[in-house]
């Protein structure tokens, strides 16, 4: 929070209210001093949820709560903390989220069941839970309807800037809203989730086909995109529909009547999820890596994730430095189908390799000038099959590594 905002962040949009949804930020004093670190959103009665939930085998105690909570399928209040991530403390975790479920479902008047509660701080450090529990009385009763982009600071940590994201989608001829807030800068690797997100709309959807919505809309956005390799323990995606729109009945499978809804969310996710990456810690140059010719999606995507996440591509796109050799290395080490001598490469749109060689006559002049932007394309063609994807990810500099070599101090 005290770093000096990230030269890629985007100016945060505006931001109406979503029928169905109250929320704002206090200052519980988890950690931080003088910010706000504690976020309630009260959602409206018949609230649908869905989520998607870190792949770490040691999840944070919320992870747990949250994946039990959704096993009803309601929604009517969302906690989250930020200083603290409440991972590895054991049966003192567990009960802060009872703890805390319970006082703020007293607040809103539901059972804690349908609380949904997060966090993301430090790791291994027991929660201050009557610290949390103490702001929420006075929380409640400000809540807002406009209260998004308080909400999207509340959840920051190492974040430079608030993420935020809002569409409108038609259902049945009927317009709906869709935002979503997120917060990440590091520890951040596609393993769904990738940081926390908290995506509302006032549509009336059924749980079972706001959860197929969320996970396919996760695949290329959370799931396309690594700052560090490095999967957290806290990371979490919720949807919420609060059902207030007046559209047609959606049926519990979906359907061809959410195609534009889904459209829509697709592009809330996205840009979420493009924000966290933008906010890389320490990060300069924004970077999306296109891969081509593979033999399938899937072997694509794993191509670019490993270019990715190799350290000497990314220190060499934060040194402004065209080489492409790095670049060959990580195709090589992916453990996908690859042929050298039919693998190509460019930078900024320019041709640098061809079929396992350098093009004849290459000037690297127009490359050089490409990696001192800021928005950084590399293209990868296997010349394989017909698989392609794209991943998004930020260079890696001194920045990184100033940041979280004094995380805890």
């Amino acid at each position: 929070m005290d770093a000096k905002i990230s030269p890629l962040a985007l100016p945060l949009p505006e931001l109406p209210p979503l029928a169905g949804v109250r929320l704002g930020a206090a200052e519980a004093g988890i950690r931080y001093r003088n910010r706000t670190d504690l976020v309630l959103l009260e959602l409206a009665p018949g609230t649908t949820a869905a989520g998607v939930f870190t792949t770490n085998r040691c999840p944070g105690a919320p992870v747990d709560w949250c994946r039990a909570a959704l096993a009803g399928g309601r929604a009517r209040a969302v906690v989250v903390n930020a200083g603290n991530a409440n991972v590895f403390t054991g049966k003192a975790g567990r009960d802060t989220c009872a703890a805390t479920a319970a006082a703020a479902a007293k607040l809103v008047g539901c059972p804690a069941k349908q609380v949904f509660v997060a966090s993301t701080g430090v790791i291994g450090e027991v929660l201050p839970v009557d610290k949390l529990t103490a702001a929420l009385p006075a929380l409640h009763a400000n809540l807002r309807d406009d209260g998004w982009e308080e909400a999207a600071r509340g959840i920051m940590t190492t974040d430079t800037f608030p993420k935020a994201a809002t569409r409108v989608a038609t259902i049945g001829g009927v317009d709906v809203r869709i935002t979503g807030i997120a917060k990440g800068s590091g520890m951040i690797a596609p393993d769904m989730a990738t940081m926390l997100c908290f995506i509302a709309t006032d549509a009336k959807i059924p749980a079972p086909a706001l959860d197929k919505l969320l996970r396919r809309g996760v695949a290329g956005s959370f799931n396309a995109t690594t700052v560090d390799s490095d999967t957290s323990t806290s990371d979490t995606v919720l949807l919420f529909a609060t059902g207030q729109a007046r559209h047609a009945r959606v049926p519990a499978e979906g359907g061809r009547m959410l195609a534009d809804f889904a459209a829509k969310l697709n592009e809330v996710l996205r840009d979420l999820a493009l924000a966290v990456v933008r906010d890389g810690e320490g990060a300069t140059k924004f970077v999306r890596i296109d891969v081509t010719g593979a033999v399938t999606a899937r072997s694509a995507k794993r191509v670019a994730m490993a270019i990715a996440n190799s350290p000497l591509v990314k220190t060499a796109i934060a040194g402004e430095d065209a080489n492409w050799g790095r670049i060959v290395m990580a195709v090589g080490k992916a453990g996908e189908p690859a042929d050298r001598d039919k693998l190509s490469i460019a930078v900024g749109g320019v041709w640098m390799a061809k079929d396992g060689g350098v093009v004849p006559g290459y000037d690297e002049t127009p490359v050089v000038a490409h990696m001192k932007g800021r928005e950084i394309g590399i293209t990868v063609d296997l010349g394989l099959g017909r698989g392609s994807g794209t991943v998004w990810t930020c260079d890696l500099t001194h920045g990184y590594i100033d940041i979280n070599g004094s995380y805890r101090s």
